[in-house]
């Protein structure tokens, strides 16, 4: 009588998809569910599309005034990241329901004082986001380097451009130029 020969049956994906673990987000760190880790980007994503189309819209409101002019073009490099990784994993972009529905503060400085608050609640969001992305290092990366561009770069000048706006000194750079308001470009 012959052999048999036993075949092995390879498993299919399972309905609850990971990612391999050794993220370098902490020894033995589960891999956060594909489906909680689509979450996690769409709220990045959804927070650069309304920060993008405020600083749209105080610059429609007020001209081409820094730092605004220069953090809304950081903020499309940001939705180009985050849909980077949406290419990666094969996702839809989700669709900007924040474009043309922001209106500007009334002044310059209401303007300032929000990305001020604006660029300090993204901090904590990204902090948030990062502890939920456990066990996807391309995710971690990028969501860590948004948030170092918003507490390293924009919430500086944003303060820096509220203190010009409410003629005190300010932090760092420029501090000294009373009465000055946002510069144009």
């Amino acid at each position: 009588m012959p052999a048999r020969r036993r075949l092995r049956l390879r498993r299919g994906p399972s309905t609850k998809r990971t990612e391999p673990k050794g993220d370098g987000a902490g020894p033995g760190a589960q891999a956060a569910p594909v489906e909680s880790l689509e979450r996690v980007l769409a709220e990045a994503l959804d927070d650069e599309y309304r920060a993008r189309a405020t600083y749209r819209a105080v610059l429609e409101a007020f001209g081409d005034v820094r730092p605004f002019v220069n953090i809304v073009e950081s903020e499309e490099r940001h939705i180009r990241a985050l849909a980077g990784l949406y290419r990666k994993y094969r996702w839809t972009l989700p669709a900007d329901r924040w474009a043309g529905r922001v209106a500007a503060p009334p002044s310059l400085r209401e303007a300032c004082r929000a990305g001020v608050e604006a660029e300090r609640q993204n901090g904590a969001l990204y902090e948030r986001l990062v502890d939920s992305a456990k066990g996807h290092p391309d995710v971690i990366t990028v969501l860590r380097q948004l948030q170092s561009a918003s507490q390293e770069r924009h919430l500086p000048a944003f303060e820096r451009g509220l203190a010009r706006e409410s003629g005190e000194p300010g932090p760092g750079r420029g501090g000294g130029r009373r009465g000055r308001g946002c510069r144009r470009e």
